[in-house]
């Protein structure tokens, strides 16, 4: 089936699903929708952010947003897809938890955490009474499903003071209007937990797509470390989970086995790969702005993708 760029969001869009909600994709740049088939009722419709290439004239390639958006399928994924008429190099998918993948052979990059209620729970009972202990100490958390604009910036600070002490890179900091667009999506919920003097100490954003509860976005205040009322967000997006009947994404850590991934498997009971797609939509102009493979390149199914960025 042959595929073609559209250009604007729309058709990738869905209320329903956080990750194609129109407010997230607005929010994340979006520019495009590639529709496979015929263009006003396609048979795939996957959101990307079209970019031009550096140093290469009128050559451009795409990604996916940010987290798990994958694609909008009303029946099955097709087979085989014609991407010739595109005029994209190269694209980069990130496919939904869960579910069927929206593209053919895909690739397990990663794993995610998953706390399933339909399974016994798994919390550490050290982290359990911590969590208790946090309660105690008066620690309290609220749900807001239409958050203003004093709970939004709160959350703003908490996160960055986050990706601040994390080192995080540039794209992982986001500004107010970024906040306000992704909470505007009726599937997610912002928990902010309050300190025995009523003063936000930690966030999270709980967002809802493709029958999982996400954890989307979220960190902890700078004074209030010490307490660690994260954990007790986690809790409650487990409950969360629970009340669905639904699977809740921790999410996994920024590489194998770090101390992100270890916290987040004290809460889960199971694992679902993060699978992603690595199209190569032109292969002359693929490999020759490529070049030869690097390395530790050559043999990884997880290397790193479009190859002619892998130095920018």
């Amino acid at each position: 089936m042959i595929a073609q760029l559209l250009p604007d969001a729309g058709e990738a869009a869905s209320d329903d699903e956080f990750f194609r909600s129109l407010e997230f994709l607005v929010a994340e740049g979006v520019t495009h929708t590639l529709a496979v088939g015929d263009p006003e009722a396609p048979d795939l419709a996957l959101p990307l952010i079209v970019s031009e290439i550096p140093g290469a004239v009128d050559l451009s390639d795409a990604i996916s947003p940010y987290g798990y958006p994958g694609a909008r399928v009303p029946g099955d994924a097709p087979a085989e897809i014609d991407w010739s008429q595109t005029g994209l190099v190269s694209a980069f998918v990130r496919d939904r938890i869960g579910g069927e993948p929206c593209l053919p052979n895909p690739t397990d990059r990663s794993v995610v955490q998953i706390a399933d209620p339909s399974k016994p729970s798994a919390i550490r009972s050290r982290l359990a009474e911590q969590i208790r202990a946090t309660d105690r100490a008066g620690y309290r958390i609220e749900r807001i499903e239409a958050p203003g604009e004093e709970q939004r910036a709160a959350f703003e600070r908490i996160y960055t003071e986050t990706m601040r002490r994390a080192e995080a890179a540039e794209r992982y900091f986001f500004g107010p209007s970024y906040f306000e667009l992704v909470l505007r999506s009726r599937q997610a919920t912002l928990l902010l937990a309050m300190s025995p003097s009523g003063e936000p100490a930690a966030g999270a954003i709980a967002a809802r797509s493709d029958d999982v509860l996400h954890y989307f976005l979220g960190g902890t205040a700078d004074r209030h470390l010490e307490a660690s009322p994260m954990k007790n967000l986690f809790a409650e997006m487990i409950a969360m989970a629970e009340e669905s009947a639904i699977p809740l994404s921790l999410g996994g850590g920024i590489t194998p086995g770090d101390g992100l991934e270890r916290f987040k498997k004290g809460f889960a009971n199971a694992e679902l790969p993060f699978r992603t797609h690595e199209v190569v939509a032109d292969p002359a102009a693929y490999e020759r702005l490529s070049g030869p493979p690097a390395p530790a390149e050559s043999s990884g199914a997880a290397a790193f993708f479009p190859a002619y960025r892998r130095t920018a």
